[in-house]
């Protein structure tokens, strides 16, 4: 039997694979066995945000490796340190978790939450619709999108979902017993959807007034995504939580929740933990891909390239208009909107040797490598033009 039919005899069909057997990666490109090159657009979902066999990245690995892979959580651990003192020094929070991924750092956070406002009287979390948190029941009980819910109930109680970007759906449903509001500031597979600034601010005003916790999820969005460390760092916000993942282990598993100072001594020894959360190897190759993004002009570049796609795919769509609806997004996370399905056009990309991701159906969701060129950007763009044609 060939890859595919392995493939399908073996592991549980939850994945629809794209048709390629990929046998290496090289910056922003993957490589099958037959040996064509594919530029990448959407980074393993925007977990590979140095791209592929980052020499730099690659070394602090083997470094790494050649110490040891994983002693427990039992011990003190260099690695973990060194990473958890660079995150908090450049987000200004007090605190961190390291897990496995986001899901598992989205439940840690819930449990923080949780933890904090019990002795409150304080009981719910507020999700908000077109979200996705991850895939484990208290994730999935504040992610707002049926495609992932269906078949699970029932969920977590005291949760519920408030309409994303509506002020007065979030104001009815907020109270002195809400515990928390979970927000992603660019909504991911909710079509990349940034947060309008008049949510932002009814955030600010309803967390004064009631006094629950706002948990930002940047998850795809943080590690410079966005141009900033953070999304919410676009908005003048301040979340109690922080969860990330995905850009954080440098392309191996790593996740994190990061707590305010006034949050520091809720987890106590024994309430919470992991067995493989914050791998010693993962970390090593996190803080590699950090120190790269903060200080060797990768943000920068977010900013330069993503401005720059932003303003051709605006200018495809003043050419196109009919193909077209919308171009959003911040940085390097961008989203163009078609009027109609775009699997042809993902198809169509495909064979020019472009992978780019589809979300909500029509939505195109560009989300390459931190460090993409310019030149690789121009590929892609002339790419779409020739397929929009």
């Amino acid at each position: 039997m060939n890859l595919v039919d392995r493939d399908a005899a073996n592991i549980f069909h939850t994945y629809k694979r794209l048709p390629l057997h990929i046998e290496r990666g090289e910056g922003s490109y993957l490589i099958t066995k037959d040996g064509d090159r594919y530029l990448d657009m959407f980074a393993g979902i925007a977990v590979n945000a140095l791209g592929y066999n980052h020499a730099i990245v690659n070394a602090a690995i083997l470094n790494q490796v050649g110490k040891y892979l994983h002693v427990s959580n039992m011990f003190y651990q260099e690695p973990q340190v060194l990473l958890a003192e660079r995150l908090l020094q450049e987000s200004g929070y007090s605190k961190l978790f390291f897990c496995n991924s986001g899901t598992e750092a989205m439940e840690g956070a819930l449990k923080l939450a949780r933890r904090w406002g019990s002795p409150k009287g304080k009981r719910t979390i507020i999700g908000l619709s077109e979200s996705f948190h991850g895939r484990t029941y208290g994730s999935l009980s504040i992610t707002g999108r049926d495609k992932y819910r269906e078949g699970f109930e029932p969920f977590l109680p005291g949760t519920t979902i408030a309409k994303f970007n509506d002020v007065a759906s979030l104001e009815k449903l907020t109270s002195a017993e809400t515990l928390a509001v979970v927000v992603e500031f660019v909504q991911g597979e909710g079509g990349v959807n940034p947060v309008s600034k008049e949510f932002a601010s009814a955030l600010r005003e309803l967390q004064k007034k009631y006094g629950f916790l706002l948990i930002a999820d940047e998850i795809q969005t943080g590690i410079g995504r966005t141009g900033k460390l953070f999304a919410f760092n676009h908005f003048d916000i301040t979340p109690d939580i922080v969860v990330v993942a995905k850009a954080l282990g440098g392309g191996l598993p790593l996740g994190a929740f990061l707590g305010s100072k006034e949050l520091g001594d809720v987890l106590t020894p024994g309430v919470h933990g992991t067995t493989f959360g914050g791998n010693p190897v993962a970390c090593a190759a996190g803080l590699a891909t950090l120190v790269q993004i903060l200080d060797h002009g990768v943000m920068r570049n977010v900013q330069t390239v993503g401005a720059h796609m932003k303003n051709q795919f605006g200018i495809l769509q003043s050419r196109f208009p009919q193909k077209i609806k919308e171009v959003r997004g911040l940085g390097l996370m961008l989203g163009v909107e078609m009027y109609a399905d775009a699997t042809t056009i993902v198809d169509s990309l495909q064979s020019r040797r472009v992978l780019v991701n589809l979300t909500q159906g029509t939505v195109l969701r560009w989300i390459p490598p931190l460090n993409l060129t310019v030149a690789d950007a121009e590929l892609a763009l002339a790419s779409f033009e020739s397929t929009l044609q």
